[in-house]
């Protein structure tokens, strides 16, 4: 999995095109603040290690967030930091579950809609800390 984290102080997101024509019909504008917003890629080497994936993705959320003492996340797929992708339902599982244990641990976490192409303005925090990018 790639990760590519972001301190926002805001970010605002609105469904533009469905991409997976098995994603369910749904619109949605909506704005988040002060949250680490989590643009993450599922690979397909992630198959059959998805729960050490899954706990490197929340270890590293869990990070930032504490790095600024936010308690929002939001979780967007963004098939553009690796060639290699995984099956959609691997990349939608890891993140149904990471919201899951996320929101279990106090967190308010926002998923923006799975398979489809997104509008998004996003405010990033200055310090180095607030963009960082991992490979688990």
């Amino acid at each position: 999995m790639k990760l590519l984290l972001f301190y926002a102080p805001s970010f605002w997101f609105k469904t533009h095109e469905k991409a997976l024509c098995q994603a369910p019909d749904q619109e949605r504008d909506e704005e988040v603040k002060e949250a680490v917003v989590a643009f993450y890629q599922a690979e397909e080497e992630d198959q059959g290690r998805e729960a050490k994936v899954l706990s490197k993705l929340l270890k590293n959320i869990k990070w930032q967030a504490g790095k600024f003492g936010a308690k929002t996340v939001v979780l967007h797929s963004f098939n553009h930091l690796s060639a290699s992708k995984a099956p959609p339902e691997l990349a939608q599982g890891l993140a149904e579950e990471a919201q899951a244990r996320l929101e279990q641990s106090g967190f308010a976490v926002t998923v923006t809609p799975f398979g489809y192409l997104n509008e998004w303005k996003m405010h990033v925090a200055g310090p180095s800390l607030a963009k960082v990018f991992k490979e688990l």
